[in-house]
């Protein structure tokens, strides 16, 4: 038995649920191996994992139709949920400008939000390297993993194999108690938050006991063939020539990858060289490769980080004209 809570929090819950709780009797009626209770703005789910998992997608479909166009019918609530209408939820996905990639607990939607986002999205459908690089915040690994649990999800692949550099960003962490996960898994992290928005708790879990979900650091995968795999090299920026050489030469049969990084934030130490730019140049126009430049304009964090990154540009090319008139 397990349960799940979605939180209507972006919808108005008098019109999800309907005139005397018409549409949630629909809801109800669709899913009667579940206990679906409502209070105020939240929905408990209780019942099967496959059950939970079924019922928050096409939930959350229905909150998403509902933020974009503020009214949904009963009848049109009925055919998002009505038997296994997959022409349904393709129609509606297809009138949907920001497409959704990813339904993730709660009722959570997980789409591009960006344009340079959508060319991420657009590029993964016709190449299978990608290489994504921007500053801070542009959602360059968070697009990349929902990505690639899509891939999953839609079973064009059968694991997500993610993996970055084990490079500390200026600072050190000393010795690390535990096995050798808990020693490794603070250069992770970033990459479990991306999962748990994205897939529940005791899937993820899982996922990961079964090795259908992988992370580890870049060091792990020499010597690998990784076939039926969306791959991910995140933090590229610390990875150097050989690395990332590497890397690209782990890819299989049916596989995908996509290499996010960072050029003006690398970690390494100084007399050690990224091998992300090279990686980047010698490696353009080539059939099945494609190059993203996120920017500024891409951060979808707190608003001061674009203003942060402008003042850091600023500053750098400040520093890089100054030294060109000694």
């Amino acid at each position: 038995m397990t349960e799940t809570i979605i939180n209507l929090e972006t919808v108005n819950p008098i019109d999800f649920f309907g005139v005397n709780n018409n549409k949630f009797d629909i809801l109800k009626k669709k899913f009667p191996l579940l206990k679906i209770l409502s209070r105020g703005t939240q929905i408990k789910l209780s019942g099967a994992p496959e059950q939970i998992e079924i019922a928050t997608e096409k939930i959350a479909l229905i909150i998403q139709y509902m933020e974009r166009n503020g009214h949904l019918s009963e009848n049109y609530f009925e055919q998002i949920l009505g038997g296994d209408d997959a022409e349904v939820v393709d129609h509606f996905v297809e009138q949907n400008p920001n497409e959704v990639l990813v339904f993730g607990p709660n009722g959570k939607t997980v789409r591009a939000r960006t344009a340079n986002q959508k060319k991420m999205v657009q590029a993964a459908d016709k190449n299978d390297i990608i290489f994504a690089i921007g500053p801070a915040g542009t959602g360059k690994t968070y697009t990349a993993v929902a990505l690639a649990v899509r891939a999953l999800k839609n079973k064009l692949v059968k694991k997500i194999i993610l993996t970055r550099p084990a490079v500390e960003a200026g600072e050190s962490l000393g010795f690390l108690p535990g096995d050798l996960k808990e020693k490794i898994d603070p250069y992770l992290r970033p990459l479990y938050d991306a999962l748990d928005d994205m897939i529940p708790a005791d899937k993820l879990g899982y996922y990961m006991s079964t090795r259908t979900i992988e992370i580890a650091p870049l060091a792990y995968m020499r010597g690998r063939t990784l076939d039926n795999a969306f791959i991910i090299l995140d933090e590229s920026q610390n990875a150097n020539d050989l690395q990332i050489k590497m890397f690209l030469t782990r890819i299989g049969a049916n596989a995908k990858a996509i290499i996010t990084g960072d050029p003006t934030q690398v970690d390494l130490p100084r007399n050690q060289k990224s091998g992300l730019e090279k990686a980047s140049r010698i490696l353009q126009n080539i059939e099945g490769i494609a190059h993203i430049q996120l920017d500024e304009e891409d951060v979808v964090r707190h608003k001061l980080v674009k203003a942060i990154i402008k003042a850091y540009d600023k500053e750098r090319e400040n520093e890089t004209e100054n030294s060109y008139h000694r």
